[in-house]
């Protein structure tokens, strides 16, 4: 049984079929003027197929190859002021219809209980417009078997490098998504993910204790020729750490997990202490993502989204009051257009044309993400187009941009940074995490830990974890590396709402130094 996100079954050539375009276009009108005839001042109308595909991996076995299809239309208006929305998997006229009767019920109910009346943003009709991730290759063009055998050949590679377990997946992903709406727009979209992790385990049989390792790869907004390495795409640290931007090997990635896992057994944990901490873009996504990403998504601002760790110590006050968020090294984005990102599309799922926007500039913090029933608040005039549904059948509701770091714009590269570091840690991959309500109070751990003395990498140590206080962490920015070293991590599984969502995200940043962190052991004693 796959979850209900997830759709039905089908066979993986049924991955490669479309949706008639004309077809969406009939059933999206009939939801519109069923809308219109029962008192909606407003309404759009998403028609999404999402396709996936898992192939998954352990060892010398494939544990499951799955593809999946959720099909069906979610109508969204508004009426007597409110919001209502109702979806349905019947794709006929009739079928659209009747979902457009019921959301603009629900909308009516809700009115009776709704204090001030929905304001949107303006958003003009573009007419019939299309939108495709820009891909050479499509994933789910490329035979199961293919898939299989590269996943098997890495994960033999891994246990021949050292490795005593080994999981991997191809995941990839295909979003159909058809929107329209009152304002004129008519736009269809085909949108694209792919990804591969892996973890590795290496284990010393006499102490019975273990270490592992995870891909260095991100998810990418690109198709299979994200596979096809090229050695102008890696970045090699100066601990010789490979990791990846536009193009990835895995096999050369897994080799050296195994490895690392086995010297990750005899590292000796870190001593507690304050650091000048060296971090790498394969780490900083995350940080971003938990500690700017989320404090900026104007709902959580405003102390209307509580889940998940929700709201925000970043409020409107402090906007207004130019308030020093990082320091001057600081210079962060939410960009919905960065090409190879998971979150990049040419419309939002409210019809708004995407864009890339402040939201720290020289350290201050300037801007939120706002959709267009929110942008009003603030005094925006126009939606920053990051509204998304998971599904046909959720409401969509304002979701992360990506939320990237900027490059530092001097010449400046990863060893030229340590040069100086007297006593630093270079961190390498995403771990563990903790943060609080407000994204105030946070700690991070990584994958890949090396000890900097003297402005030289010296050994590998191991149970790293650093505590920040946001402003206090981003304040003790010093630097950060210049384009050349730019790359995107990201997840495809953001978390947000009730009933929750996901929703994919990149985050990208250069190698970036930040001084005088107040770092922990991880070590449990086991006596």
């Amino acid at each position: 049984m796959l979850p209900a996100i997830f759709g039905k079954a089908i066979a993986a050539e049924q991955l490669l079929s479309t949706f008639d375009v004309g077809i969406k276009k009939n059933l999206a009108d009939a939801a519109l003027a069923a809308a219109k005839q029962a008192g909606a001042s407003y309404c759009d109308v998403r028609i999404g197929r999402y396709l996936r595909q898992f192939v998954v991996t352990r060892e010398d076995k494939v544990q499951n190859v799955v593809n999946s299809e959720s099909t069906g239309i979610g109508v969204r208006v508004i009426a007597n002021g409110a919001w209502g929305f109702a979806a349905t998997n019947d794709l006929t006229a009739a079928g659209a219809a009747r979902a457009a009767k019921q959301a603009a019920a629900i909308a009516k109910a809700n009115s009776k209980a709704q204090t001030a009346p929905v304001q949107l943003a303006p958003a003009p009709g573009v007419g019939e417009v299309s939108w495709k991730t820009p891909i050479i290759k499509n994933a789910m063009e490329v035979p199961v078997k293919e898939k299989a055998g590269l996943l098997l050949a890495a994960n033999a590679a891994a246990i021949n490098a050292g490795a005593n377990f080994v999981n991997s997946t191809l995941f990839a992903v295909n979003e159909q998504k058809y929107f329209a709406s009152t304002d004129g727009s008519y736009i269809d979209q085909d949108v694209h993910r792919i990804w591969l992790p892996f973890n590795v385990t290496a284990i010393d049989k006499a102490s019975g204790k273990f270490r592992s390792r995870s891909e260095l790869s991100s998810p990418m907004g690109m198709g299979y020729e994200y596979l096809d390495a090229d050695p102008s795409q890696k970045f090699v640290s100066p601990n010789g750490v490979v990791n990846y931007g536009r193009s990835y090997d895995l096999h050369e990635d897994i080799i050296a997990a195994a490895k690392q896992a086995r010297d990750k057994l005899k590292a000796p944990s870190v001593k507690p202490g304050k650091y000048d901490l060296v971090l790498d873009p394969s780490h900083t996504w995350l940080t971003i993502h938990e500690s700017v990403g989320h404090p900026t998504e104007l709902d959580r601002v405003l102390g209307y989204e509580a889940n998940y760790a929700g709201t925000s110590f970043a409020t409107v006050d402090k906007r207004d009051a130019h308030f020093r968020y990082g320091s001057q090294h600081v210079n962060i984005v939410a960009d919905k257009i960065q090409p190879g990102s998971l979150g990049a599309v040419g419309y939002d799922d409210e019809g708004v044309k995407t864009k890339k926007w402040d939201l720290i500039k020289d350290g201050i913090l300037v801007d939120y993400q706002a959709i267009r029933d929110q942008a009003h608040i603030i005094g925006k005039k126009e939606s920053d187009g990051c509204c998304y549904a998971d599904s046909w059948s959720s409401v969509q509701f304002q979701r992360m941009a990506n939320v990237s770091l900027q490059p530092g714009k001097q010449k400046l590269g990863v060893a030229s940074m340590i040069k100086d570091v007297k006593n630093g840690i270079y961190i390498v991959g995403d771990g563990s995490f903790s943060i609080d309500q407000q994204r105030y109070n946070a700690q991070f751990g990584g994958q890949l830990f090396y000890e900097i003395k003297n402005g030289q990498i010296t050994r590998q140590i191991e149970d790293v974890a650093y505590q920040i206080r946001t402003p206090e962490f981003w304040n003790a920015c010093v630097g950060v590396c210049d384009e050349s070293d730019y790359r995107l991590g990201g997840s495809f599984f953001d978390g947000k709402g009730q009933p929750g969502q996901v929703s994919a995200v990149s985050h990208g940043s250069s190698t970036a130094r930040f001084n005088g962190i107040n770092v922990i052991s991880t070590a449990r004693s086991l006596g």
